[in-house]
């Protein structure tokens, strides 16, 4: 059996239709989604959030992919039109937008199962045997076609992964309580006070928002809770809690599918904080990050225009182009300044005598000479005027941006008067 798990494996992938929930604001990134889903905020200097899942199902051998959109999706579907159009239609490989587009009742998604529920006639048209489903905002790397196996070889009717975190963040997440061979006996979506782990007080088992369905009874189950009147027709909260206490659900470890040494930490994070965000790509300044970008086994795909390599200009002692542990984009000019424990995005210009620390700064930002920054989050787009201090007195920063819990400073364009998004 072990000598044909492969060809097991190839199989599953191939016969299974992977959803991706990208229609979500993520309103707890505050101002950095007023003009895009978050699953369309850039991330790691080259990248979206939304390449992560992406990149997971393609480099798991899973070929046909719905993407479900909704909330302001203009970026998120010019970015897959443009980098994700490179797979063969004629061998029935695809990446599919699929909108609100009200097909079965007039109305938008009221929920991630309604979701799922409102494109059905076109997910059954794939003929799937499994239906992978994923949230599209968590940065991490996994084989799904491993997840796959352990939910065929467990009889599972649904497969939900799950990742341990610590107690004090686990009533963001849906809790879920198992027994000794990994049935889920229980599940809790956002309690106030949520259930630590038997053996590990401190942590909490959670749902990392990725589910395996057989699929005919995935569609028997969405038909079912559509009918319900006081759904909120959300896995979370409705499907899962009611599959639970009826059927087979099992929880798949993360550690046993995702893409690392044996001797890491399993790599995931949730992204959905200004403070979250700033933190994980920060963390790919560090001399070994943990999350490994550099992997050519296992690459993150992404549509990135053709730009020119990074350049540091000017050597003199006052005015040196330069950047330490940090990591620089291309397209960007550092040009007579210093960056240090940063991670820029293309195209940023920073321009003499300023220096930017501990910062993140998306793409197209324009620096302006004699400009301090540090601890900051720059949208993409703006024009830091010279001479422009952010990041040292928080009650002065708060006047004009927005600053975190943990003190980071939050800059978009319309916070500098510069509404590049509205229309005239």
């Amino acid at each position: 059996m072990q000598k044909d798990l492969p060809r097991f494996v190839s199989l599953l992938t191939k016969n299974t239709v992977a959803l991706i929930l990208a229609g979500g604001r993520g309103s707890r990134l505050k101002q950095l989604t007023d003009w895009r889903a978050k699953p369309a905020v850039p991330f790691g200097g080259k990248f979206r959030i939304i390449d992560f899942p992406l990149s997971n199902c393609l480099n798991s051998g899973i070929r046909r992919v719905g993407v479900i959109t909704q909330y302001k999706a203009h970026s998120m579907i010019k970015h897959i039109q443009r980098g994700w159009g490179f797979l063969r239609g004629e061998f029935n490989e695809f990446v599919e937008l699929l909108p609100a587009q009200q097909r079965l009742e007039a109305d938008w998604y009221k929920g991630t199962a309604d979701a799922v529920y409102q494109n059905m006639d076109i997910i059954r048209a794939y003929e799937p045997e499994h239906v992978l489903i994923l949230a599209g905002d968590h940065i991490y790397k996994m084989d799904y076609g491993e997840m796959l196996a352990y939910h065929v070889s467990h009889e599972a009717d649904m497969t939900v992964a799950c990742i341990e975190v610590p107690l004090a963040e686990a009533s963001a997440f849906g809790i879920m309580t198992v027994d000794k061979d990994n049935r889920v006996i229980d599940f809790n979506e956002k309690p106030a006070n949520p259930s630590p782990m038997p053996d590990n007080p401190d942590n909490a088992l959670v749902s990392m928002g990725i589910y395996i369905f057989n699929a005919k009874f995935l569609y028997e189950q969405l038909i079912r809770d559509a009918d319900v009147r006081h759904s909120s027709h959300d896995f979370g909260k409705d499907i899962i809690p009611h599959l639970v206490k009826k059927y087979k659900v099992v929880a798949h470890p993360f550690s046993e599918s995702c893409v690392c040494k044996p001797d890491d930490v399993p790599y995931w994070r949730d992204v959905g904080t200004v403070d979250a965000f700033w933190e994980a790509n920060m963390e790919l300044t560090k001399v070994t990050p943990a999350l490994n970008l550099y992997d050519k086994k296992w690459p993150i795909w992404t549509y990135q225009e053709q730009l020119p390599p990074a350049k540091f200009i000017f050597d003199d002692e006052e005015r040196r182009g330069m950047a330490v542990d940090s990591m620089v984009s291309g397209g960007c000019i550092i040009s007579g300044a210093k960056i240090t424990r940063s991670l820029l995005f293309s195209n940023v210009y920073v321009m003499s005598f300023s220096e930017v620390v501990d910062s993140v700064v998306l793409p197209d930002v324009k620096i302006g000479q004699n400009v301090y920054l540090k601890r900051v989050l720059i949208d993409k787009g703006c024009i830091i005027p010279d001479g422009l201090v952010a990041g040292v007195d928080p009650v002065e920063d708060a006047k004009r941006f927005h600053v975190t819990e943990k003190g980071i400073v939050l800059i978009t364009p319309e916070m500098l008067g510069q509404p590049v998004h509205h229309v005239r």
